[in-house]
């Protein structure tokens, strides 16, 4: 495994897959989101942004900006679960600028989405916690070849992070094996 201050390889095929797996993950909870601020366009315009560059587009400031503007929505959001979902939607446009250095900290950049959105569900089902536990399994099993082969040359996810660093570490490890 590489130490933190090594370059990785990082296709744009690799940076496509990615961001469109993020989308998919943040597009399971933008309802969430949306229920609560049905006016408030940013999570859906990141998420529509990431499924953009996925599909070929451009990796344009636009792109970048609308993962601020989805992380904006978060702070803004009027209840946990609705900020979580706004996360998600920020990650999955964020994951477009996945750096190919072998740090940690990638790894969040990579599972972030789906950690933001499991967490985003169980805050809507009361802690449930066997409702993260299957949007997990959801993005475990859907995970692309280019999410477990990045995931391979990086070190594991990061100690922190509260709940939705115990599930990028627990997606991490799921991955991994």
């Amino acid at each position: 495994m590489p130490n933190e201050s090594e370059d990785i390889e990082l296709s744009e095929h690799e940076l496509r897959e990615i961001t469109g797996y993020a989308a998919d993950c943040a597009r399971r909870v933008l309802s969430l989101f949306e229920q609560r601020l049905p006016a408030d366009t940013r999570p859906r315009d990141a998420i529509d942004a990431a499924h953009a560059f996925a599909g070929g587009g451009r990796r344009t400031g636009a792109l970048r900006q609308s993962a601020w503007a989805a992380y904006r929505a978060a702070q803004q959001a009027p209840s946990p679960a609705a900020a979580d979902a706004a996360r998600a939607a920020s990650h999955a446009a964020a994951a477009a600028y996945l750096h190919p250095k072998a740090s940690a900290h990638q790894v969040k950049h990579i599972l972030g989405a789906a950690a933001h959105a499991a967490r985003a569900e169980e805050l809507a089902a009361a802690e449930d916690q066997r409702v993260p536990a299957e949007t997990l399994d959801w993005a475990r099993h859907h995970a692309p070849p280019a999410v477990t082969a990045v995931l391979g040359r990086l070190p594991i996810a990061p100690p922190g992070g509260g709940r939705v660093g115990e599930f990028i570490r627990d997606l991490d490890a799921a991955l991994r094996t």
